[in-house]
């Protein structure tokens, strides 16, 4: 897994191929209804191209922002570089830029286009609530999402679903249906139409993604580590406590709400269909199937 000694998951790796294939067939789609719309083929190009390019290389920058969070240096925050410097050399990888958020939510993320380029993100209230052990658990979960590229493939899947939801916002605000010329209306009802379908869809898949590379980012960092239990106490910690986090802090965090390593959610769930990350319960079982895989009973 790119040079790195965190454990591979081929069920990760095809299900990112998957993914990718059917965004990117779904992404011609609906820019062949746009350039079918009669939209100029380089105004086409230029607009995707620019989100895409912008996504790509800035999205480290725009998730940092998004959570007011700042890079900080190893005289800044020495214990917790010391843990991700202990975890790189044990995975062989690069190290991450490393940064804080100052908000009591209890979380942390991984964003970036691959392992030179990428940063590791804690809030001050994730480093206040746990021991070393656990904290070390969740870095090396959130440093396995830039092993496995898992990371990047997401930062390109959740652009094509935004793209398509603003085709369809465009269209909504358009005029569709109140054309004179009937041909062009059914032209860009259809475009609508094609755009709303690639959003739904392309959600529901990265949606599925993600619940499956958070499970796999477990396994990772569990082998890892060696500590599954720490993991697991870390996991039911944060969750825990979720409960207890201000609104206003887990609205802030929901623009990066997939990348955490347990998700911020403000209300009610709509259902595991619609969820990024699979359920607490899930995930303890499955660090407890790999605690007794490796004859280290959960604590």
């Amino acid at each position: 897994m790119g040079g790195t000694r965190f454990q591979p998951d081929r069920g990760l790796t095809s299900r990112m191929v998957l993914v990718m294939f059917f965004l990117g067939l779904l992404y011609v789609v609906a820019i062949g209804a746009v350039i079918a719309a009669g939209v100029s083929i380089a105004w086409v190009i230029i607009i995707a191209g620019g989100f895409l390019i912008a996504q790509w290389f800035f999205s480290d920058k725009i998730a940092l922002a998004a959570m007011q969070a700042r890079v900080v240096s190893p005289e800044e925050a020495p214990d917790l570089h010391a843990i991700v410097d202990r975890l790189c050399a044990l995975a062989d990888m690069p190290k991450p830029r490393v940064a804080v958020a100052d908000m009591a939510l209890p979380n942390a993320f991984a964003t970036g286009r691959n392992q030179k380029n990428s940063v590791l993100c804690v809030t001050t209230g994730l480093l206040r609530r746990l021991d070393q052990n656990e904290l070390e658990g969740v870095l090396a979960h959130e440093l396995s999402h830039v092993a496995h590229r898992d990371v990047a493939v997401m930062t390109i899947a959740s652009f094509l679903g935004v793209l398509a939801g603003l085709i369809a916002r465009f269209g909504m605000y358009s005029g569709i249906g109140r054309s004179r010329d009937n041909n062009a209306a059914l032209v860009f009802a259809v475009v609508w139409l094609s755009s709303i379908v690639v959003y739904v869809i392309s959600f529901l898949l990265t949606r599925a993604l993600s619940r499956y590379r958070e499970l796999a980012a477990d396994r990772a960092a569990a082998h890892l580590t060696g500590q599954p239990s720490a993991l697991a106490s870390a996991l039911t910690r944060i969750s825990d406590d979720m409960q207890q986090i201000p609104q206003q802090d887990l609205r802030r965090a929901q623009p990066a709400q997939a990348f955490f390593f347990a998700p911020a959610a403000v209300g009610k769930s709509l259902g595991r269909l619609f969820s990024t990350h699979p359920s607490t319960e899930v995930r303890l079982a499955q660090l407890a199937k790999i605690s007794a895989e490796l004859g280290k009973p959960m604590v």
